[in-house]
């Protein structure tokens, strides 16, 4: 299958540290390649790939600080993708909405995979605009706000079976918290579960020039807490030793969460996951099994008496039944030969008409 994978750029592919869905499209782009597609990567200059790499602009936005619209490399992109578009069999695009308006009344197929939140008013009437545009959600959770759009599947994220493993020589004796600091993961209120546990807990994660502010006037008074370590970001090479040394995985989110690629990448290291029942964290978590959906702060903190005797052995075993890469890449490729056999009836009909 000839296949475009359109990703957007704001980082490179795969980031340099964190990113979520740049980081799942490479992910899945060498699991299609591996699968043994034909799949060009339309991505910065900057990416790596196994794929034909399209450098539709010379580096990574967030990394060009002479960029002021952000949305002028994207419609380049557009462009270009447009271009070709003849020469694949699918567009899969991971722009949000942006291809609607270009791709809806061409030829070849397109999908796009929704990676964001849904739950914002602005987009009710976007997908009205454009009721018959193909998309995919990566949580059931996250269709909720948009009922009535043309919802192919749900496809959860995965990770390459190999990238993160558990390290043996790792004792398990704090908890952890990884990925972003803003408002909504509430990394205070992962310190506060940690503080009534008796528990250290080590935080490493990224704070975005968005949540400067937030970050000095709310969290950083509480990081000189005596059971509070600060890392900062990290990269994925360091990752099987942070998650691997924790107790578990705290994810005390107060929004909806489309997915949460931090809950498998700890799984991955066989480390437990508690997290608050929102967004997709009951799709994501077996309870009892990869971790425990609590409601509050207190049923966190009960959850964590008894998190030893969750089997980290029985942990990795579920990852690898749910969320590697080859598993999503084969529920992509589902989808899309529904879609090309979808795109190719009415030209049939037309054949069989004499049309």
């Amino acid at each position: 299958m000839r296949i475009a994978q359109i990703a957007p750029l704001y980082e490179a592919v795969p980031p340099k540290l964190y990113g979520g869905t740049e980081r799942v499209v490479s992910y899945l782009t060498e699991a299609l390649v591996e699968l043994g597609h034909e799949v060009t990567l339309f991505a910065s200059g900057d990416s790596v790939t196994s794929a034909k790499l399209d450098a539709a602009w010379p580096r990574a936005l967030r990394l060009d600080p002479t960029i002021r619209d952000a949305l002028a490399p994207h419609m380049v992109l557009l462009e270009r993708v447009r271009r070709v578009a003849q020469e694949f069999d699918v567009l899969h695009f991971h722009l949000d909405y942006l291809p609607f308006p270009l791709f809806s009344n061409m030829d070849t197929p397109f999908v796009t995979t929704l990676h964001g939140r849904l739950d914002l008013p602005e987009l009710q009437p976007v997908f009205e605009q454009f009721p018959t545009a193909p998309v995919i959600s990566i949580s059931d959770s996250q269709r909720q706000p948009l009922p009535h759009a043309a919802w192919q599947n749900t496809i959860y994220h995965g990770l390459p079976q190999d990238l993160l493993t558990p390290q043996a020589d790792r004792k398990p004796e704090y908890l952890a918290f990884l990925g972003r600091i803003c408002p909504e993961k509430r990394v205070d209120t992962a310190i506060r579960i940690a503080a009534l546990s008796g528990l250290p807990l080590k935080i490493a994660a990224k704070v975005d020039k968005a949540d400067q502010d937030y970050f000095r006037t709310e969290i950083e008074p509480l990081l000189s807490e005596a059971h509070v370590e600060f890392i900062g970001e990290i990269n994925e090479a360091q990752k099987p030793a942070f998650l691997s040394g924790a107790k578990a995985l705290l994810f005390p989110i107060d929004w909806s969460e489309p997915f949460g690629l931090v809950m498998i990448e700890a799984m991955a290291c066989g480390t437990p996951v508690i997290a608050f029942n929102r967004g997709s964290v009951p799709e994501v978590i077996d309870p009892g099994i990869t971790g425990h959906v609590v409601e509050d702060v207190q049923g966190a903190v009960a959850a964590l008496q008894n998190i030893d005797s969750l089997s980290r052995e029985a942990i990795r075993q579920q990852f690898e039944r749910r969320f590697t890469s080859h598993i999503m890449a084969s529920n992509y490729v589902d989808t899309y030969t529904a879609l090309i056999e979808a795109a190719q009836r009415p030209v049939l009909r037309r054949v069989a008409a004499g049309g």
